[in-house]
């Protein structure tokens, strides 16, 4: 894993709010909407060969709201519409745990990207992690990859972790990101 190359053209993306709306503890996969662009967005990275891998924290189960195959059936779900926007996920990882459970793999703790840069054999530095929270920022900081915060503004100077880049929305992260190869 320390050379660079086909295998490490790898994004990671939060789930709600970066590819999915956000709709606080959603349990239902029928709940489940992409973001507007987020389709198109996730088509065009596929096309330019990027893996792409979903890392999300889903507490809701560690809160006791919903049980952990209602995360699993909303992942099945969130698979099936990527595959039918045109893309493909490489992985789909989660954080069953509360917030103050004191787990390794709650973003921004590095568990899970550790378990799917082994799995599927990619450079965590190497990687582009896209989010729309300052955590998903500090987790990817953490890792040493190139961060990109979507939907908000850019933090106050000073402000820490900065992002790499802000942008409006997936698709303005996934030009950006396919704009580096050219």
């Amino acid at each position: 894993m320390s050379r660079t190359g086909p295998r490490d053209k790898v994004v990671i993306l939060d789930r709600d709010g970066t590819v999915v709306i956000d709709r606080g503890y959603l349990d239902d996969p029928a709940g489940l909407e992409f973001v507007p662009g987020a389709a198109d967005a996730l088509r065009r990275l596929h096309a330019c060969g990027y893996r792409l891998v979903v890392i999300t924290n889903q507490s809701g189960v560690g809160r006791g709201l919903f049980p952990l195959d209602r995360v699993i059936a909303m992942n099945a779900r969130l698979i099936e519409m990527v595959e039918e926007a045109g893309a493909k996920l490489a992985g789909v990882y989660f954080c069953p745990h509360a917030p103050d459970a004191g787990c390794g793999c709650r973003k921004p703790g590095q568990g899970l990207l550790r378990q799917a840069a082994a799995e599927l054999e990619f450079d965590p530095a190497a990687a582009f992690v896209v989010g729309d929270k300052e955590s998903d920022v500090e987790f990817g900081r953490r890792a040493g990859a190139t961060t990109i915060l979507i939907g908000g503004k850019a933090p106050a100077s000073g402000v820490q972790p900065a992002p790499d880049l802000v942008v409006p929305s997936l698709m303005e992260a996934a030009l950006a990101i396919t704009a580096r190869e050219a």
